[in-house]
């Protein structure tokens, strides 16, 4: 008898109710708990705004050894920086993110040599370097920088009128002098003719679309330190003559080239598939969506170049030398070789057509030097040189750089050159503008259609309700 009150109805709603109760608690702890330890999150923006690069996460997930970034503002900012750095945490347990309020631990912000609310230091290797801004590519050009250690040196060839690394003009390269310093590259001009010598310490040596013809001793310096085992980046343009600055053939340079296997065909590439206008490109900047198999292209499927006032290219087997092509315009494409008149003629019938090949990558068997220290030679016997030869010059300049996939090109070009293939990737993009631009009239159409015309819609609806009920 004194177990009947088990029996009761109460008794058994109450017990229901206890194991609801007991249940949805356990859910939600193990929720909680699979949350905590595993942070997921869909980034369902057209842009991947909130998503991390695929160089990000290619240098985060490779990480073989403990990366620590260090966030120091005040409290109230943290928030803020949690939205991006947590996102860094997540990829990897070898890196880890701490935030320091330089008030509540003053110590701690002066053994780090803070100055200022907003520093962030990256810390990997044994190395600390600082990221300027919070912003994806300044953190990961950081970690890169702390992971990398050393310098590389980027030697830009000027004095036959190449683009200056100190001209801030539409043609200018100054932009790419500031983007090569941004990812880890200490720049340096240097003279062919003063001096025909390519320093021993540059990493790449850069020819950036020269109008002059280069003298013998400045190509032989160029042979001599590539095939030495160093690399080049050369940009040559096709050989036009209209306009204020007629570009030579440059004789020496392209024969140096075809020795190469390289052939840099004197016509101009145009572009007549009308992508381009989407963009606001004439046919004289083709557009650029074909790539090979290169470890410097092969992660840009789906990414556009365009490459202003562009020469095909060729390759031819050679010894010693092995050329790949990067990459090629479409099929609706025609080069001409009247290069004398601004006034471009295309005739289908008479012009060739495409695709051509823009870019293309090759690699030389090093040939040690007979003369100069034995040690350095040794050295070099057994490393390959390595070359990359463009058909313009123009599409790193200043007004194009920033144009969807150029600057990502131009970057893993300079990787591969250095031989870091592991950092080839896309980078972290900027902020796509998204804005929505309405003329007067779609606004006026926007207003008197919410603040008039869906009420009189639902009032309408309301009356014929009470119509039909009446």
């Amino acid at each position: 008898m004194r177990i009947d009150w088990l029996k009761t109805r109460q008794t058994k709603y109450t017990a229901y109710v206890t194991l609801y109760i007991a249940i949805v608690l356990a859910s939600l702890t193990v929720v909680n708990y699979l949350a905590d330890r595993h942070n997921k999150s869909y980034d369902a923006t057209a842009n991947k705004r909130y998503s991390l690069s695929e160089q990000t996460v290619k240098v985060v997930k490779g990480l073989d050894h403990d990366a620590k970034i260090t966030y120091f503002a005040q409290t109230s900012r943290f928030t803020e920086a949690r939205d991006l750095l947590d996102r860094y945490d997540n990829l990897s347990p070898r890196l880890t993110v701490e935030y320091i309020d330089p008030d509540k631990k003053p110590q701690l912000a002066r053994a780090a040599g803070v100055r200022s609310y907003g520093t962030i230091f990256v810390e990997a290797s044994g190395r600390r370097e600082e990221a300027k801004s919070l912003t994806e590519e300044e953190i990961t050009n950081a970690l890169i920088r702390a992971l990398k250690g050393g310098v590389r040196k980027a030697c830009i060839v000027q004095g036959s009128g190449e683009h200056s690394i100190e001209e801030f003009g539409r043609d200018g390269y100054s932009n790419l002098k500031d983007l090569l310093e941004k990812n880890n590259y200490t720049t340096q001009k240097i003279s062919l003719i003063e001096k025909p010598e390519v320093p021993s310490d540059c990493t790449v040596l850069i020819v950036g679309g020269p109008r002059f013809d280069y003298l013998d001793p400045a190509v032989e310096a160029i042979k001599k330190y590539v095939e030495g085992g160093g690399s080049a980046l050369l940009l040559i343009d096709p050989p036009i003559r209209f306009g204020q600055q007629e570009i030579s053939e440059n004789p020496a340079l392209m024969k140096l080239l075809e020795g190469w296997g390289v052939v840099a065909n004197k016509d101009l590439v145009l572009d007549t598939s009308g992508i381009g206008s989407l963009f606001g490109l004439s046919e004289v900047v083709p557009l650029v969506s074909n790539y090979e198999f290169h470890a410097i292209v092969r992660d840009m499927r789906e990414i556009a170049t365009a490459f202003p006032l562009a020469r095909s290219l060729e390759t031819k087997s050679v010894d010693g030398a092995t050329v790949d092509k990067l990459f090629s315009t479409s099929s609706n494409s025609y080069s001409t070789t009247e290069l004398g008149s601004a006034q471009i003629r295309l005739d289908p019938k008479k012009n060739k057509q495409g695709p051509f090949t823009l870019g293309v990558a090759g690699t030389l068997t090093a040939k040690a030097s007979s003369s100069g220290d034995n040690k350095a030679s040794e050295e070099k016997k057994d490393k390959q040189g390595r070359f990359v030869v463009v058909g313009s010059s123009g599409w790193v300049a200043n007004n194009i750089l920033r144009f969807n996939g150029n600057r990502d090109l131009f970057l893993n070009m300079m990787n591969w050159l250095s031989a870091d293939e592991d950092l080839i990737s896309i980078r972290p993009k900027e902020p796509e503008d998204r804005r929505l631009n309405l003329t007067r009239q779609q606004m006026s159409r926007i207003l008197y259609g919410s603040v008039f015309g869906l009420p009189l819609i639902i009032i309408a609806a309301g009356l014929s309700v009470w119509w039909r009920r009446r």
